[in-house]
Parts: structure tokens; sequence; C-alpha cells
């Protein structure tokens, strides 16, 4: 398997994403390409072993966190998120990953992937560990007003990856609501 990492996305990038990448090819065995500026990049591994399975590719740009996830991706073709997706597009990686602007990661997906049929809006999941075992949380922080269908829709997709990636036989669904969560935290 080969990680597009988008080295440049997050806080205290690229040294933080670097040393993760180097973390993950050490116990996982994967191949990672470091998406991102190449001396930057090349700086932060110099303090770290090298190892063979991480390459890089180079572009010149970056995604902000305080940036608009659509105004900055038209505006900077050669964002590091965007050549992430776009390497998975291009057969080139089977995966990425980003600490960066949720926002543009989730709208860089969508450009260069597309969207599953019958899925009118992606969502950001995570899993979360419990005293009782592990939960998919769908939907972090990727959108603010959904209809009924749209979480039924994050349902559907939060137990398929409960069922085939975390092998829950007969996962549960629920309903978290931000605006009951805030009132009770006013409360």
């Amino acid at each position: 398997m080969n990680v597009a990492v988008d080295a440049m996305g997050g806080d205290h990038a690229p040294e933080m994403v670097v040393q993760g990448a180097v973390e993950a090819v050490s116990e996982l065995g994967i191949d990672i390409t470091l998406v991102g500026h190449e001396k930057k990049i090349a700086k932060a591994l110099d303090t770290r072993p090298a190892h063979g399975h991480i390459s890089f590719h180079h572009c010149e740009d970056v995604v902000e966190m305080d940036e608009s996830p659509l105004k900055a991706l038209r505006g900077k073709k050669d964002a590091s998120i965007k050549v992430a997706f776009d390497l998975v597009k291009g057969g080139h990686a089977d995966a990425v990953i980003s600490a960066g602007n949720s926002g543009a990661t989730l709208a860089a997906g969508v450009l260069a992937l597309g969207r599953i049929e019958g899925v009118e809006r992606p969502a950001i999941a995570t899993i979360i560990p419990t005293e009782r075992g592990r939960v998919v949380l769908i939907d972090v922080g990727a959108n603010v007003d959904c209809r009924p269908a749209q979480l039924f829709q994050f349902g559907v997709m939060a137990q398929a990856f409960a069922c085939s990636c975390l092998g829950i036989t007969n996962p549960k669904a629920g309903v978290l609501n931000i605006e009951g969560l805030q009132n009770r935290l006013r409360s």
C-alpha cells in the first residue's frame, strides 16, 4: 500500500507529519509519499532515520487552516492536499492522509475522486475507543446543515465502515445533535 501524506497540512507541519510518516513506515511497513515542499520535508526527514519506503512528490502550495476550502483549491492548483488526491486518482497512491484543513481535504477528495452513487454529501469519520469497544463517529466537522436523508446516508456509510473495516457484526446507530449538546453545555 502506498499512502499519499499531505506533509504540509496541520499544526507543526512538516516536522510532526514527517515524524508520523517515519513511525508508520517502521511499524506498518507501508510505502509513503510525502506530498509538499520537498526541501522543507527533506530538512525535517534529516533529523530522523531514513527509510526506503518514503518518497517525495514536490508541490509549492498549501491550503492554510483559516482559508476557505473551495476558494483555496481553485486558486492553488499545486496545493499539497489537492496533489495528494490527484496521486490516488492517477493510481500512484492508494489512500490520502492529512492533518490539515478538513474542509479542503473533503473538497479535494470530492473534486478528484467524486462521490459514491447515492451519496449526496460525503462525511469525515473517525474511530473513538470506548470502554465497550470502538465507535465510528461520522460527520466530524465537515457539514453544518444536513437534511434527514443525508443523515441517513451518513449512518449507512458508518455502518458499512464499522462492519467491513472494524469487524463489528451488528453496529448500532445513533444521532448526536450539536444544538442539543450546546444547549446542555450552557445549562
